[in-house]
């Protein structure tokens, strides 16, 4: 069981009695939903296509620049996609050919969407008519790895189901129809007919008919990750859009109501985001575009779920798990840099009413292109339209609070100076190892200076067909050995909700910020170990502590890992610097260790795979692994220290 301070007892009993449970779905009865959703027929989420008045408020420079964008696609080879891309899942786990083909079709028919409903000449039309009905007659819309096995790699079209990709494009689909109807029509009135009749079948029908895993816990109990919002905000739209008969839009919304729910009930108290902010933008923010589309479908029926403690929690995650202007905490599979979807965080900081995360949002406006129709949520791209003056005068700036505390998440955050990235940064976490996007990594951490890394999380290279098997433990970078903790007796942490930290508790002063755990459960039993205190450390303008107070059965040998992306070398022993070099600029650390127990040594990770594609993209080929290894009694200590030069 989890330990916490007499504090934050308090505040996750007084979060658990602020959150209701059942939020969404709790609130209105059928019959006080079908009153709250606007009909069909009268509903207009942004302007009509004939609306000109509507679009004159669209941001001009941003629709010269997608008509001058879409005018390169009036020539595009809409192209099939051949089953061999859809086959190389199985025979050699490459997913990237088959949705290279994919995101590219949809990205070209996006942009030609908006193109004409900005220009309104007539002169995308064909285009747009082409990609639908090329989209239309694909097998399946989704991702070749989100094939079941069963289905070895080709889709079995008499057996329909709902994931990411094949929600998304019903998304995009149905924008098409609702902007375009008319013109289609005058094209063919197949286009429309054929619109909604692949949306119905693909997804409308299987979703309110079969059971879907994303849509509920598991059997073991883990709670639904980013899958339940993300593929549900598609569902929304695309059925508030595209389904005229009113008693199938209620029943829709009302079960995607309790599906949201199913993912919104179990979610931490504390707001924090266990699958990091690499997939924050699909997690707490695709359940912030649900009730953006709920208002907007209920003259806001549902702005009261903003006032939801545990919700605004999920919000604010994304701005209090920042390291510096680049870098987030990266624990399992998120991305040490992730792109920030700007607008969208500084409108769900708006609905909140949090300046911070507002000024945090519009901070990384100067990264985000409003022309751009790559990604997916493209839902989002609507609202950047016609707010571009707001967000171009909004406020801007970082937060970076000095500590950060997530009891639930077994999260903590500190730095050495509250706003500012001059000098250290630790993140340390607990938890467990069955999280969602999981690595076995209890009792790991993240020491950096200035803003840049010192040691860190590798994070997860490229996704194929392994990662995601029963051989995910077998990639390097998923495995504790290549984390910064401990092997212990040759043994490393081994996956599944029971292996997780104990005793897990939080210590705050002003001079100091402390995590402290009990990691021996995260190890197997025969790796010996009784008990294995574990204590990270950030002394505030000092040093990072790590130390180590183990019990094991009897005497035995442990190799303590760091994980970094520079260089490293023993220039004395118990003491390894570390040469951090970034553009034109130096730094050295040390990292001094006990001599008497520990012997260094350093290896540079070969980048040889198709996973470990992604580990060069995001570090380069430069991840160094430090091996201290040395012979322990049975009852002992090892401290280590993070020091600037």
């Amino acid at each position: 069981m989890k330990k916490y301070t007499v504090l934050t007892c308090m505040l996750l009993l007084l979060g658990s009695q602020l959150s209701a449970q059942n939020l969404l779905s709790g609130r209105y009865t059928s019959a006080q939903l079908a009153e709250k959703l606007m009909p069909y027929a009268k509903w207009e989420p942004f302007p009509r296509l004939e609306n000109r008045a509507g679009w004159e408020k669209a941001d001009p420079a941003t629709g010269a620049a997608i008509i001058k964008k879409a005018e390169a696609y009036l020539d595009y080879e809409w192209p099939g996609i051949p089953a061999v891309k859809s086959l190389l899942i199985i025979r050699n786990g490459n997913r990237s050919e088959y949705q290279d083909i994919s995101g590219k079709k949809r990205e070209v028919l996006g942009t030609l969407l908006l193109a004409e409903v900005y220009e309104h000449k007539g002169r995308f039309v064909d285009q747009v008519v082409n990609g639908v009905w090329s989209i239309c007659e694909e097998s399946f819309w989704g991702a070749s790895a989100h094939l079941p096995r069963s289905f070895d790699g080709l889709m079995d079209v008499s057996a329909p189901f709902v994931e990411l990709f094949s929600a998304e494009t019903a998304t995009l689909l149905a924008w098409v129809d609702y902007f375009l109807g008319a013109e289609l029509d005058r094209v063919s009135p197949q286009v429309r007919k054929r619109i909604y009749y692949e949306t119905n079948k693909r997804i409308f029908e299987p979703l309110m008919t079969k059971p879907h895993g994303w849509m509920s816990s598991s059997g073991s109990g883990r709670r639904p990750n980013n899958w339940n919002p993300w593929i549900c905000s598609n569902w929304l739209n695309s059925v508030l859009l595209l389904e005229k008969d009113e008693s199938k839009r209620v029943a829709a919304v009302s079960k995607l109501l309790g599906v949201l729910d199913a993912f919104l009930n179990p979610y931490p108290a504390d707001g924090g985001c266990d699958e990091g902010p690499g997939y924050w933008g699909a997690a707490a923010a695709s359940l912030y575009d649900n009730i953006s589309l709920l208002n907007l479908a209920t003259n806001n029926a549902f702005a009261y779920v903003y006032a939801d403690p545990k919700v605004a929690e999920m919000g604010r995650f994304i701005y209090k798990a920042q390291i510096s202007e680049k870098y987030f905490i990266n624990f399992a599979d998120a991305d040490p840099q992730p792109g920030m979807a700007a607008s969208m965080i500084y409108r769900f900081g708006k609905d909140i009413k949090d300046t911070a995360m507002m000024r945090f949002g519009a901070y990384y406006l100067k990264n985000e292109n409003p022309a751009s129709m790559r990604g997916y949520h493209y839902f989002r791209h609507l609202f950047v339209l016609f707010m571009q003056d707001e967000l171009q005068h909004a406020d801007k700036g970082l937060v970076l609070p000095g500590d950060v505390w997530w009891p639930d998440l077994q999260v903590m955050i500190a730095r050495d100076r509250n706003g500012s990235t001059d000098g250290f940064f630790v993140a340390a976490q607990g938890g467990h190892n069955d999280e969602s996007h999981n690595h076995n990594d209890v009792g790991n951490y993240v020491v950096y200076h200035d803003g840049l890394p010192v040691l860190i999380d590798v994070g997860r290279g490229t996704y194929t067909a392994k990662t995601f098997s029963g051989r995910r433990y077998d990639i390097w970078y998923n495995s504790s050995d290549y984390h910064n903790v401990p092997a212990v007796n040759g043994y490393a942490q081994l996956p599944g909700s029971r292996f997780k930290a104990e005793k897990v508790a939080y210590k705050r002063t002003a001079s100091a910020s402390t995590m402290a755990m009990d990691i021996s459960a995260a190890y197997p039993e025969q790796a010996g170990i009784k008990r294995w205190q574990r204590s990270i450390r950030l002394n505030k303008g000092k040093n990072v502590q790590i130390e180590d107070v183990m019990q094991l059965e009897e005497d035995g040998q442990v190799t303590e890992h760091f994980m970094t992306c520079y260089p490293a070398e023993v220039i004395k022993p118990g003491v390894l610097v570390i040469h951090r070099k970034e553009g034109s600029g130096s730094k050295d650390f040390y990292l001094r260790y006990p001599a008497t127990d520990l012997v260094a040594s350093v290896e540079k990770v070969p980048l040889q795979t198709e996973e470990d594609g992604g580990v060069r993209q995001k570090w380069g080929d430069n991840i160094y692994r430090i091996n201290l290894q040395g012979k322990v009694k049975a009852q002992g200590k090892l401290k280590f220290l993070v020091e600037a030069m």
